[in-house]
C-alpha cells in the first residue's frame, strides 16, 4: 500500500480524442495532471489532443483500446498506469449513439449503444478500481447525460446507457468509500459537440426552449465539472451526479 502523495497526479480519459474529452484532457492538463488520452479509431486527432496537453507542461500519452473489450480495457488500464507511473482519475468518457424510435432499433443498435458506454465504463472501473484499491486513493467519474435522468424520444438505448452509468455510479460508491476512492458522475444537457450538431433543427430547438439559460453549453464547461471532482477538494462527494444542463432538468 502506497503512504507517499505523487508530486503530479494522473488521469486516463476515454474517448479522449475530441468533443467534450478532448476538453477534459486539457482542463486536467491545465490542473496540472498527467493525462492518458484514450482513442477507438482516430490516432490524429488523439495526437493532437496530447500534443495541447503538453504544451501546459504535462506529460501526456495516447493509447488506443475499444472499450467493449473487457481485455481491451484492463490492458487500457495497465498501459496507462503503467506510462503514467501510477493512475489517480479515470474519466468514463468514451459514448456513441445510434438514435432511433424504439420500435426501429435492432438488438445490435441496442447493444453496440450499451457496450461502449455502459459495459465500457463497467470494465474501465473494474480494471482500475484495484490499482486505486492499492493507493487508498482514486476519483472515477462517469460521462451520464440529462437523457438518463429524464429520458428522450428517439433515445432509448442512449438513455438505458446513460441511467445505467448512474446506478453504477451510486453502487461503487458505497463499495469504493472506505477504500479513499470517490466515484460520481456528470450529466450534461445540451452541449456543442459534432453529435448535438448532427440534430435536426427542430429537435434543436425544441431542446433549447427546456433551457433556462437560452444557451447550450460547451465541452468546457463540462470539463471544469470532471476537474472539481477530480480533484483533492472533493474528496468527501461520491455518488452523485452533477448536472450541467443550464437548469434543463429542473
Amino acid at each position: 500500500m502506497e503512504n507517499t502523495t505523487p508530486t503530479r497526479r494522473t488521469a486516463l480519459v476515454t474517448g479522449g480524442s475530441r468533443g467534450i474529452g478532448r476538453a477534459i484532457c486539457l482542463a486536467l492538463a491545465r490542473a496540472g495532471f498527467d493525462v492518458a488520452v484514450n482513442y477507438a479509431g482516430n490516432a490524429a486527432a488523439a495526437e493532437e489532443t496530447a500534443e495541447a496537453c503538453r504544451a501546459c507542461g504535462v506529460h501526456a500519452v495516447t493509447l488506443q483500446a475499444d472499450v467493449r473489450s473487457a481485455d481491451a480495457c484492463q490492458q487500457l488500464v495497465e498501459a496507462a498506469a503503467k506510462e503514467l507511473g501510477r493512475l489517480d482519475v479515470l474519466v468514463n468518457n468514451a459514448g456513441v449513439t445510434i438514435d432511433k424510435l424504439m420500435m426501429r432499433l435492432t438488438e445490435q443498435d441496442f447493444d453496440t449503444v450499451v457496450n461502449t458506454n455502459l459495459k465500457g465504463a463497467f470494465f474501465c472501473t473494474k480494471a482500475a478500481t484495484r490499482l486505486m484499491m492499492r493507493q487508498r486513493y482514486g476519483r472515477v467519474i462517469c460521462l451520464s447525460s440529462v437523457v438518463g435522468l429524464h429520458g428522450n424520444a428517439g433515445q432509448t438505448n442512449y438513455a438505458a446507457s446513460k441511467a445505467g452509468l448512474i446506478g453504477m455510479v451510486k453502487s461503487a460508491a458505497k463499495e469504493y468509500a472506505s477504500r479513499g476512492i470517490t466515484v460520481n458522475a456528470v450529466a450534461p444537457g445540451l452541449i456543442e459537440t459534432d453529435m448535438t450538431a448532427a440534430m435536426p433543427e427542430a429537435a434543436r430547438t425544441a431542446a433549447l426552449s427546456t433551457i433556462p439559460a437560452q444557451h447550450s453549453g460547451r465541452p468546457e464547461d463540462v470539463a471544469a465539472a470532471v476537474v472539481f471532482l477530480a480533484g483533492e477538494s472533493a474528496g468527501y462527494i461520491t455518488g452523485q451526479v452533477l448536472r450541467v444542463d443550464g437548469g434543463m432538468g429542473m
